[in-house]
């Protein structure tokens, strides 16, 4: 005979260590860039701009600690890991294309430019999930990275802070537009097409 386990409430939330909140932390930073930047298209406060930029570093620190407290405390696990991307998919894929659109890269070719942008980082954790044990050589931490982290995208976020703070964004954004074909590109977002490229590279880039 075969006995029925009783599932306690929010039995799954009290299986998550330490570093797993950390990693939620970082997809909460993440999710409120999002509503940041809803807001500035809504009420055009750069402020907005610059409290979604501060979140997504904001979300970089708790990225780092989990990894290490993760370390700390020997407690590294497959769901952790996956955690930790989708996490990652929110604060340094979604987050910074939407920063882009926000900012005034809302032509056609934009929009085609910035979705490639979070398909490549999308790509790019996949890849590490199903590569990370035999990067690590058979030892217990990954020996260098193919392709650039997702969290460089950070770069672009910096930069997308500098812009608006020197007020070039909106119809004033670097570099101006073109039109091809009867729709908008801004030659600025062509950044965010060489960040997303990198991380699908084949790149090697050693782990520290």
């Amino acid at each position: 005979m075969t006995t029925n386990k009783l599932h306690k409430p929010f039995s799954m939330i009290r299986e998550f260590h330490l570093s797993d909140w950390f990693t939620l932390a970082n997809a909460v930073c993440g999710t409120g860039a999002l509503f940041s930047m809803l807001t500035y298209l809504q009420t055009s406060e750069v402020s907005h701009v610059y409290y979604a930029c501060g979140m997504l570093f904001a979300a970089l620190v708790f990225d780092v600690l989990d990894g290490r407290i993760a370390r700390w405390q020997q407690k590294a696990s497959g769901m952790g890991r996956e955690l930790d991307s989708l996490a990652d998919v929110i604060s340094f894929g979604v987050a910074p294309a939407v920063i882009g659109y926000g900012c005034g890269m809302q032509g056609l070719y934009d929009r085609i430019v910035l979705t490639y942008f979070v398909a490549c980082g999308v790509s790019r954790l996949a890849r590490y999930n199903i590569t990370a044990e035999s990067l690590s050589e058979g030892g217990d931490k990954v020996k260098y990275f193919e392709g650039t982290p997702i969290p460089t995208s950070l770069l672009l976020v910096l930069l997308m802070t500098w812009a608006a703070s020197q007020g070039a964004v909106r119809e004033s954004l670097w570099f101006g537009q073109v039109v091809i074909a009867g729709f908008t590109l801004h030659p600025i977002v062509l950044l965010f097409a060489v960040s997303g490229s990198l991380m699908i590279s084949r790149i090697r880039i050693p782990k520290l």
